[in-house]
């Protein structure tokens, strides 16, 4: 079998057994690379001397763990020691850090091997721009459709088969949405969980770091090495790591989880396109993913929040604030080195004062306290993530992302754990819903996923081009 069709765990467990070398496994996803993502767009820089070095180095020594010769990706706003790091801008189109961000060097130390750099919006919010130096990652179940932003060459490269895993940023569903739309997994960990130091920053009190995989097993193997204290991070929470893998269940029994239909079926904001509501296909895939749960053992009641557009608002105002403060002084000194959609949406934080962020940030709190509460007598709760499959990759507008309904923002305001998981397909495009947690419950939100993951079979779909070379 092609060992890129293997996930972390299959993978893992031929590299121990000695069936499979990191060496070949390597080289079937640079092979891949070589031969797919001319049309896909994923890689913006592929390490393929540097990686099959590596490769052979874990090979000859013992072994790292569970993560011992996996092929990674790194989003490109990832700090890599002596290798060019972008963040997708031209204002860092020669930048070579000379330092590892602290994600990438426990990833490293856990015996990952390094594929390449992968392709972001313009610091992590401006795009999709096809007047920046790389192009666009396009979606691998429809390459005339969007893959969601910011960590879209991670995903694309995931869902392609041309990683076995990849790190991407959340700062208003940045992993989540990119893992709904290409069909995969993606966790945003608790905030302060993950390590951000190394990595460009967006929002400083929004951004979160964490991985997006093909399964939620693999998601758990990822975590067991990323997750811990920083104190070079003044955002790090020093909070132990518990054993992610042996949390994960088949069985719900006995689980309290909420489920947050208003956001969805009420509070009426747009989706993406001409329609207003969403579509019945994904209002049928969310229903039918609750029963899921239920069938698990799960007790599933309603739950009832502030609306929507309160958590939407107080998120977009305080990461447009905070992102205008980190970048005021080259917008004023080199506008010219930025793309049209990340100088216009960042810019509108010229627009606000701080008044506006002082209330904004109070009204964070009223609705972390809100989320708490609600959330005391459950044991995670549920809600959408993208109500509907991924848009025509040509059909954004520079301020679509302002003006669509952002269904994974509410929990970057929270801080709280949140994984997208696939429940289906509407027109060949995969659909999710997203499962959100207590702080630092990372292994409850993964073992609801896996349950449901291991009850259902969308995981296990692939987008035609990944298996164009089986």
């Amino acid at each position: 079998m092609d060992p890129t069709q293997l996930t972390i765990a299959e993978a893992s467990r031929a590299v121990a057994d000695g069936s499979l070398s990191p060496v070949a496994l390597a080289e079937g996803y640079l092979d891949r690379i070589a031969a797919l993502d001319g049309e896909l767009h994923s890689y913006v820089l592929v390490l393929r001397d540097e990686a099959l070095a590596a490769a052979r180095e874990l090979a000859a020594g013992r072994s790292r763990g569970a993560l011992h010769g996996i092929p990674i990706g790194l989003k490109d706003i990832y700090k890599t020691r002596g290798i060019r790091t972008t963040a997708g801008s031209r204002r860092y189109l020669d930048h070579v850090p000379e330092e590892d961000a602290e994600t990438w060097t426990k990833l490293r130390d856990a015996g990952t091997v390094l594929l390449g750099k992968q392709e972001t919006h313009e610091f992590a919010i401006g795009g999709p721009d096809f007047t920046l130096p790389f192009e666009p990652a396009h979606n691998p179940w429809n390459t005339a459709h969007y893959p969601a932003g910011s960590s879209s060459g991670s995903a694309v490269a995931v869902a392609a088969g041309l990683c076995a895993a990849a790190m991407g940023s959340d700062t208003g569903g940045s992993i989540r949405g990119p893992a709904a739309y290409c069909g995969i997994v993606g966790l945003k960990p608790t905030y302060g969980r993950v390590s951000r130091r190394g990595v460009f920053p967006l929002s400083y009190t929004l951004d979160h770091c964490g991985p997006l995989t093909r399964t939620v097993e693999d998601c758990a193997i990822m975590m067991q090495a990323l997750a811990g204290y920083d104190p070079a991070d003044p955002g790090s929470a020093e909070v132990p790591v518990p054993d992610y893998r042996a949390a994960l269940s088949t069985r719900l029994d006995g689980v309290r989880i909420g489920v947050i239909r208003h956001f969805h079926e009420r509070d009426a904001v747009a989706d993406f396109g001409s329609s207003s509501a969403p579509t019945p296909t994904y209002i049928a895939a969310f229903d039918a993913a609750c029963r899921t749960l239920e069938s698990l053992g799960a007790r599933i009641s309603d739950l009832q929040l502030s609306p929507l557009i309160d958590y939407v608002d107080a998120n977009r105002l305080i990461m447009i604030s905070e992102a205008y403060a980190l970048h005021e002084k080259d917008f004023r000194e080199r506008p010219q080195d930025f793309g049209h959609h990340m100088f216009a949406r960042i810019g509108l934080g010229a627009f606000l004062s701080a008044a506006d962020y002082v209330e904004a940030t109070r009204q964070r709190r009223e609705l972390c306290v809100e989320f708490a509460r609600a959330i005391d007598g459950l044991d995670l709760v549920v809600c959408a993530n993208s109500t509907g499959p991924a848009p025509p990759i040509d059909a954004l507008p520079t301020f679509g992302t302002v003006e669509r309904a952002s269904y994974t923002g509410p929990f970057n305001l929270t801080g709280s754990p949140a994984l997208s998981v696939p429940i289906g397909f509407e027109d060949r495009l995969p659909l999710a819903f997203q499962i959100v947690g207590k702080p630092f419950d990372e292994a409850g939100v993964m073992r609801v996923g896996h349950a449901f993951e291991q009850a259902t079979d969308f995981h296990r779909h692939r987008p035609a081009i990944a298996d164009s070379l089986a």
